[in-house]
């Protein structure tokens, strides 16, 4: 019954957590948080505290004992009553035992012959022998043979109390720990009672996560334009973006090409202008400078010659440069305005805004299919809501509660009875260490009187009464020993054989798992079962459900459904088939019809336009006329330099009006250079730059425009006839990236289920309590602690019966002693009355 409890509980996770996932993008990740799981209080671990140190001595001793490893091959065949070769099975049965069957023979030895030996002892003293003369023969070791005796039997005595106090410490560690057993056995059942409790919240959160992942696809759906519009978009604009900024761009050399004609035009007027106000200034400069030279003071002979050297620099004095030939640019300037009065930005622009409409319009094309998909997500969350309700879950909650109640019931009812049996052991146990307790008090006590009055100067026949009393009690110790020992051995035979074989048979093959091994085995417990616990549990011997597994499984905390494959007992498909609900998410998906041909790139006028400018004539400027006359200079020499060395001529001349009129016309060339050369030089600047920039556009400008009209044509046949294909890979990806939140919830639903969900930690604690920590650390621990102390105490007894024996001889009080005569050294005996 707790197992179809607990398969039902898990019915639900298991039905999401078997779909196959279908598709392989990986989505967005989605948050499901915990699955609510409680702590147990149980700590299935024990340690025994200082009393551990003999539990490793005892387990030493046993290993020596029997060291041999688990005989699976005999426990099977036991098992299985399948015994094939009677003697070899028997022969490694004895094997296996021959460390526990010799020593308990040697104990049953010890039983039969130490109560024989005592009574044969006994007789043989009341005939005067064995130590019963009470006459003791002088030697002269005497006092040396009696402290050897003392002191052996003192350290026996010594090893018989550690012996005794480890018994009582293991008889009490039982009973303590039987006691406080209690609350570790209420502790598993209120594990056991979270682990029924809790599991239908963890069912019913897991069901209630479904919402997140509704969610998601919901919220993914409705931003169907951003999402599926974007992806889109972006594929499309790998083309569409190059060529629009290619139309863009030849839009703005349109506008560069004519402010460039504008400053041609503008320059060579300037140019043409300044150049003949220039020459009529130069001209006047050289007339007034001729008759300057002409005059009589050049005459003189020392002026001469500066003067002839200043006439013949004078033609240099003219103009460079000619620009009134060079060709106009209004016909192509008129053109180009004529293909600005279309403003090709403005319908470049237009193409982007369309095409950044895209997610608009994918919106817009898409809403019908969000209503169909609305549907069908709220249908599979009713279907989940719906089968959950269905289970018998509290029901079968309430009868287990009700079985675990009354189990607990049990236990309190019959636990006082345990402890009362358990009593009894204890005072049993008390008993038998009293026994050994009494026999070491008459030895204590025989070593105090006898070492305290004994008196070396007396003579055996005259020795104290309180010498005489130890060695009185030394004898009463002896006689204690041979009625006890047989039943201290007999006790610790029986709790060796038992005790022993449950540390070798159950305790450590359970610790090492070796004892699953053996219960796993094919058709061991039922010869009709290939796994037995399967076979009870699931009602099906061929699942592969092993005790080692589960146990594992469990002790690691893992769900309930992992631990005891309950997968097998569910076809998915037959309760909730979530990937036919997937399937049909997808179809309406991938029948998504987007249509973008309305999406206009460049309109026919612009595209005409594009080609009126490269027909604008601005390639047939003859650029090479231009280059040469911006090459020339404006003046054929620099006439700052000329003015310069005329006014340093000048200074080599006599002072007198000869000197100054050059100087004069010297300021006259500065003042032509500066008020006319030097705007006719930026005014070529201004030509230079403007004809260079025109020469780079019109290269290939026929080429150029045709390669931007080719782009957006291209562009354009993507979109209207091509973009479907685009569309399709980025729906399906899109599509994928809705499945996957699915697959999300299933395989967190799995994971959940298999690690979280009815966390099976509290039976490995049960199992651990019973076997582990009740039966191997409080039982057997200590029961094989106290035979361990009290078979040494029976052993040691027979060493301290000689020692007692032989020191009682120097303690008592002797009838008869050994006089000798000073003369004659043959010893007389002397006849004293028997006390």
């Amino acid at each position: 019954m707790a197992v179809e409890l607990l398969l039902l509980l898990l019915l639900c996770g298991n039905t999401i957590s078997e779909m196959q996932p279908i598709h392989k993008s990986p989505p967005g990740t989605l948050d499901f948080g915990f699955v609510p799981v409680k702590t147990y209080d149980t700590h299935a671990y024990y340690e025994p505290g200082p009393i551990g140190i003999l539990f490793s001595i005892v387990h030493s001793f046993l290993y020596v004992v029997q060291p041999n490893s688990f005989p699976q091959e005999v426990i099977r065949k036991l098992a299985q009553q399948k015994f094939g070769n009677i003697q070899n099975d028997y022969q490694k049965a004895i094997y296996y035992e021959i460390g526990f069957i010799i020593s308990a023979a040697l104990g049953l030895l010890f039983v039969l012959l130490l109560p024989l030996v005592g009574l044969c002892f006994c007789m043989c003293r009341c005939c005067d022998n064995c130590g019963g003369e009470m006459h003791q023969r002088q030697k002269k070791n005497a006092d040396c043979r009696r402290g050897c005796f003392a002191t052996f039997l003192f350290v026996t005595s010594l090893i018989i109390s550690i012996g005794v106090l480890c018994a009582y410490a293991a008889n009490q560690h039982l009973t303590d720990q039987v006691r406080g057993a209690k609350q570790l056995v209420y502790s598993n059942f209120r594990d056991l009672r979270i682990f029924l409790n809790d599991t239908p919240g963890q069912i019913d959160y897991l069901v209630s996560q479904y919402n997140t992942t509704k969610e998601k696809v919901l919220s993914d759906l409705n931003n169907v334009g951003p999402l599926l519009g974007f992806r889109v978009q972006e594929q499309l604009g790998k083309e569409v973006r190059p060529a629009l900024d290619a139309a863009l761009a030849m839009a703005g050399a349109i506008r560069e090409t004519k402010e460039a004609l504008e400053n041609v035009s503008v320059s060579v007027e300037v140019l043409q202008e300044g150049t003949e106000r220039l020459h009529a200034n130069l001209t006047d400069v050289k007339a007034h400078l001729s008759n300057t030279l002409n005059d009589s003071a050049c005459s003189a002979p020392q002026v001469a010659s500066t003067c002839n050297m200043i006439r013949n620099s004078l033609h240099q004095l003219s103009i460079n440069a000619n620009y009134s030939g060079l060709p106009g640019v209004n016909l192509q300037l008129a053109k180009v305005n004529d293909v600005l009065k279309i403003d090709l930005s403005s319908l470049v622009q237009k193409g982007y805004t369309a095409f950044n409409d895209t997610p608009d319009l994918v919106m817009k094309q898409t809403r019908n299919i969000l209503s169909d998909i609305q549907n069908v997500l709220e249908s599979v969350g009713s279907n989940i809501s719906s089968f959950t309700k269905s289970l018998p879950v509290e029901k079968i909650i309430t009868d287990f509660t009700m079985y675990l109640s009354q189990s607990e019931a049990y236990v309190q009812d019959y636990f006082p009875v345990m402890e009362q049996y358990d009593f009894y052991r204890w005072l049993a146990c008390l008993i038998l260490c009293c026994m050994v307790i009494l026999i070491l008090v008459f030895y204590y006590l025989g070593l105090l009187c006898g070492t305290c009055g004994y008196d070396r100067h007396a003579s055996p026949t005259t020795r104290g009464c309180v010498s005489n009393t130890g060695g009185n009690f030394l004898m009463a110790g002896v006689g204690f020993s041979f009625i006890f020992s047989w039943v201290l051995m007999i006790v610790v035979v029986v709790t060796f054989v038992t005790g022993g074989n449950v540390e070798k048979l159950v305790c450590e093959p359970f610790e090492d798992k070796t004892l699953f091994k053996v219960l796993d085995t094919p058709y061991l417990l039922n010869q009709h079962w290939k796994n037995y616990l399967s076979g009870i549990l699931l009602k099906n011997p061929d699942i592969n459900l092993t005790f080692e597994k589960v146990y594992s499984d469990c002790k690691e905390n893992k769900g309930i459904y992992t631990s005891l494959h309950l997968e097998s007992l569910f076809n998915i498909n037959e309760f909730l088939n979530i990937s036919m609900y997937t399937e049909e998410v997808s179809l309406k998906i991938e029948h998504i019809n987007i249509n973008l041909s309305g999406i206009i790139l460049l309109d026919a006028p612009g595209r005409q336009n594009l080609l009126n400018f490269s027909s604008s004539g601005v390639d047939g400027i003859n650029f090479a006329a231009y280059l040469t006359e911006i090459n020339k200079s404006i003046t054929k020499v620099d006439l700052l330099s000329f003015a310069n060395d005329l006014e340093a001529r000048a200074d080599q001349l006599p002072r007198g009006a000869l000197e100054n009129a050059l100087k004069g016309h010297a300021n006259s060339i500065r003042t032509i250079h500066d008020q006319q050369v030097i705007p006719l030089e930026q005014a070529m600047s201004t030509l230079n730059r403007s004809i260079r920039l025109l020469q780079k556009t019109s290269s290939e400008l026929m080429e150029k425009v045709k390669h931007v009209i080719n782009a957006v044509n291209a562009a354009q046949l993507l979109i209207n006839n091509n973009a479907s294909l685009v569309i399709v890979q980025e729906t399906k990806k899109y599509m994928d990236m809705i499945i996957g939140y699915f697959e999300q919830y299933v395989n967190w639903v799995k994971e959940s289920v298999t690690m979280d969900v009815a966390a099976c930690k509290p039976i490995a604690n049960v199992i651990d309590t019973a076997v582990d920590i009740f039966l191997c650390s409080y039982v057997t621990d200590s029961v094989n602690t106290f035979w361990f102390g009290l078979g040494g105490c029976s052993i040691f007894l027979i060493p301290a019966i000689i020692f007692a024996v032989k020191l009682s001889k120097y303690y008592r009080r002797m009838d008869t002693e050994d006089v000798y005569d000073d003369v004659e050294t043959i010893p007389m005996k002397n006849s004293v009355e028997q006390w």
